[in-house]
């Protein structure tokens, strides 16, 4: 019987997040899941329901403005700093945010009934779909590896996020 916590070919490469966890990486995927699953309550909802597509992809977009700003601000930087192997998978991260944001200033901007708004809420979820990916099967496990306070930047992030 195994004792370690090893990952085995098995072992899906999503990082757990424990209840009550607090450190950056947990307080993050907990961001995404919360995401993922608005985005997933907009496309069941009906063209039909006007207001609750608008309030609920504005609440989609402010949570991912939050996300980002919290990354870009706290995240990044601290694991930019923790190593020269980081710079590239930081970099694109950055890239991905700022398409994001262009997305989310035109949802911002539109009304359920315009045209393309349906389609802008859709990439928006397959952009950010593929940017958790990277961030929880790459990233992650990585700066998991490092000799980061977690604890301490989740409690700066917690912090930061709950000012915004």
């Amino acid at each position: 019987m195994r004792t370690d916590k090893s990952p085995t070919k098995a072992t899906p490469k999503r990082i757990p997040t424990e209840p009550g966890a607090s450190d950056a990486i947990s307080l993050l995927v907990e961001d995404h899941e919360h995401v993922k699953d608005m985005f997933e309550q907009f496309e069941n909802m009906t063209d039909r329901a006007v207001v609750g597509k608008k309030k609920l992809a504005d609440e989609i977009c402010a949570e991912l403005t939050k996300h980002t700003t919290v990354e870009e601000e706290i995240f990044y930087p601290a694991v930019r700093g923790a190593g020269k192997e980081f710079a590239d998978m930081i970099d694109e991260a950055v890239v991905e945010h700022a398409s994001a944001k262009q997305l989310i200033a035109e949802i911002e901007a539109m009304n359920p009934g315009d045209d393309l708004y349906d389609a802008k809420v859709k990439v928006l979820s397959e952009l950010i779909e593929h940017h958790v990916r990277e961030e929880e099967d790459e990233l992650f496990p990585k700066v998991r590896k490092t000799k980061l306070d977690l604890v301490a930047l989740g409690e700066q992030m917690a912090e930061r996020k709950a000012e915004l």
